[in-house]
């Protein structure tokens, strides 16, 4: 009976079971003609084709391969080309990017026929270079700007201003295809962070992972220039900018903080060598954020400093209600060649001051050089913000000082003092020093500015 059903099945349907075993040999002939496409190219010679190849990344990606240690053809998970130890130099930013890992991943058609060769996309896997600062914006925008596909895994880049570490950037990841399309991912300060940019790389938001700082970026790129927004926990800093490949300028800038709040606009040249010519408007200042100014370890920056060329301007002028004893500031300060020239007025207690000098900071035990003058014409006013009781009010004090401090030792050396146009005599001159440094310098630099201690000195001469 079951022997009889299976027969009446094979008469009925053998037709559809021979075409079903037929199948498998298309299978398998399609199979092994599929798996031989794929694997042949194994046996190419691929170092004669080296020219088309790196001909093809200036024309596509804009980067030169400069040279390479090996290529190879692999098949698994995806047919690929594989160049190990690759250097390559990216031709806008006129920077070499080493890669242990270079994934190509050609149409496999045109492996068959190099001279129409192309990329589905491009990995590069362990990458490291050194950028100089005046070229990080090229490189940046050559390399958000590609169109071909791209993505970077384990970049480490370190960005230099004249072979001196600025800025390091660890791990980072970029695609620019793929659900992680124009994420940048990596550390900076050994914190993660993350950055999203926007449709034709008008925007970046950027975020410190946990650190409470973020930063947004719009760009106008016909024009180079932009907004710059960020939020650094309480602290918040806008400014436009425009820039090309050797200047950036700041404008319409503001900062404002707890402890300090200010206006500026700058104009930064990073060629041939770094300069900053910045005017600063403060509008609130705590004195207590000069007292964590470390001067013995800025001094220790020699080889740094000679090689910056700063300008500030610096004004001051509180508003009404403002506690600040300091009423209307004009300070000037020049670095060139690690010398610093400075120039400062202000009005005290509605009297005026006035201060010059200069400051070598290259010299083993560099000097500060001053000539400054006092006008007082209010002395009972002056002395009250001392708590000091003065009764006479009647004279005019007209003081000039010279000479140099000694940051290091803590030491003054008085060249010159002259009230109201009589100079003081070299007992005097050394009864002066000796009080100085023991009252007003008798710790660090910024405590020559204590209120209390200009308080005790005065008693002492007076």
């Amino acid at each position: 009976m079951l022997n009889k059903f299976f027969k009446n099945i094979h008469n009925k349907y053998s037709r559809f079971f021979k075409f079903i075993f037929f199948l498998r040999y298309l299978l398998a002939i399609f199979f092994i003609s599929i798996s031989l496409f794929l694997v042949i190219p194994i046996f190419f010679n691929y170092e004669k084709k080296e020219d088309l190849i790196k001909n093809y990344f200036i024309e596509n990606f804009n980067f030169e391969i400069v040279e390479y240690e090996k290529i190879k053809y692999k098949v698994f998970p995806f047919p690929r080309l594989e160049l190990k130890k690759v250097e390559t130099k990216f031709l806008n930013a006129n920077t070499n990017l080493y890669i242990s890992n270079l994934e190509v991943y050609p149409k496999i058609l045109s492996i068959y026929n190099f001279n129409h060769f192309a990329v589905s996309k491009i990995i590069l896997n362990d990458n490291v270079a050194n950028l100089e600062i005046s070229n990080f914006l090229l490189f940046l925008e050559q390399l958000l700007s590609q169109n071909k596909k791209m993505s970077l895994n384990d970049l480490n880049l370190k960005i230099v201003n004249n072979d001196k570490l600025v800025l390091r950037l660890e791990n980072v990841f970029f695609s620019n295809f793929g659900h992680r399309k124009n994420s940048i991912k990596g550390k900076l300060f050994k914190k993660k962070f993350k950055a999203e940019l926007g449709n034709n790389l008008k925007s970046i938001k950027f975020k410190l992972i946990n650190a409470g700082i973020s930063t947004d970026i719009n760009f106008n790129k016909k024009n180079k220039a932009g907004i710059f927004k960020s939020k650094i926990l309480n602290t918040n800093l806008k400014f436009n900018f425009k820039h090309d490949n050797e200047k950036l300028k700041i404008y319409n800038s503001y900062f404002r903080s707890k402890n300090l709040s200010f206006n500026h606009e700058s104009l930064i040249t990073f060629v041939p060598f770094l300069d900053v010519n910045t005017s600063l408007e403060l509008q609130e200042l705590n004195v207590k954020l000069l007292k964590k100014i470390n001067f013995i370890k800025f001094l220790g920056f020699k080889e740094d400093i000679k090689k910056i060329n700063i300008k500030n301007t610096i004004t001051y002028k509180p508003k009404n209600y403002s506690k600040s004893d300091i009423e209307d500031l004009n300070l000037q300060v020049d670095l060139a060649y690690g010398r610093i020239n400075y120039k400062k007025k202000f009005l005290f207690a509605k009297n005026f001051f006035e201060c010059e000098g200069n400051f070598n900071t290259l010299e083993e035990y560099p000097l500060l050089y001053f000539n400054c003058s006092a006008f007082i014409n209010n002395k009972k006013k002056f002395f009250k913000k001392f708590s000091i009781n003065f009764k006479n009010n009647e004279d005019i004090l007209n003081l000039k000082v010279k000479g140099n401090l000694n940051i290091l030792s803590r030491k003054i050396n008085l060249d010159k003092i002259k009230l109201n146009e009589k100079d003081s005599s070299k007992e005097d001159l050394k009864y002066f020093k000796k009080s100085f440094e023991n009252i007003l310098f008798d710790k660090s630099f910024l405590e020559i500015f204590n209120l209390k201690k200009i308080k005790n000195f005065i008693l002492e001469i007076i």
